[in-house]
């Protein structure tokens, strides 16, 4: 299993170093079964990138002698995925509407009106904000817990949950496969596009606060 020694020294000494030492133990233990745990357990536990996973199982399949094909493990990381989002949307069912609705209240600067209306837009485009959501860096696990909250047609979110992270997982398993021992230039543009998404958040989040400050003083 030369490959997976190899893997693990290709981020010997950064952050990364634990979570490549456990995926490449697993894939090494259980082959391509165990890129699903990993990207199953990264559903529940986002601070797991899906990111780093899923070149790293790109990486070990282009490897001689790998355990598993490229095809192998995306299936299996598709699988892991369902089944992370699925039980993300059954705890978001057990919270129930009522429930959250009562929480956020609650809180401060947030009305039952600004609740009323978040929840309109998610029925209006919660279709397509779990499709697209899957693909979304942060958002790919918490978009689950709404549309379980929500009661989305189950058949529906896991379909379109299947399709949105065949797709994420497809990419990024075949960019580790195509870049070989270069696999770890991937995370430096999802560490990027991660950026990004935090600094559109970020943004959005201080034009919410400034609203909110001039509708009390008014």
């Amino acid at each position: 299993m030369h490959f997976l020694v190899l893997a693990a020294q290709h981020s010997e000494g950064g952050w990364l170093q634990p979570i490549v030492d456990w995926v490449v133990n697993l894939m090494n233990l259980i082959g391509a079964p165990g890129v699903g745990i990993g990207i199953a357990l990264e559903n529940l536990f986002p601070p797991i990138p899906s990111e780093v996973l899923l070149p790293l199982a790109g990486f070990t399949a282009s490897q001689p002698g790998a355990l598993f094909t490229p095809l192998e493990a995306i299936i299996w990381a598709t699988a892991g995925s369902v089944i992370g989002a699925l039980a993300l949307y059954w705890i978001g069912a057990v919270i129930g509407h009522n429930r959250t609705v009562a929480i956020f209240e609650k809180l401060p600067l947030v009305s039952g009106n600004d609740v009323e209306k978040t929840v309109a837009w998610f029925n209006r485009h919660g279709y397509k904000a779990v499709f697209f959501g899957r693909m979304v860096p942060l958002f790919r696990s918490l978009i689950s817990i709404p549309a379980g909250i929500e009661r989305m047609h189950l058949m529906k979110f896991t379909l379109l949950t299947l399709l949105g992270s065949l797709l994420w997982n497809t990419i990024w398993i075949l960019a580790g496969f195509w870049l070989g021992n270069q696999w770890e230039t991937v995370i430096i543009w999802v560490d990027r596009f991660k950026y990004l998404v935090i600094a559109v958040l970020v943004v959005l989040f201080i034009i919410w606060l400034v609203q909110k400050f001039r509708a009390r003083r008014a």
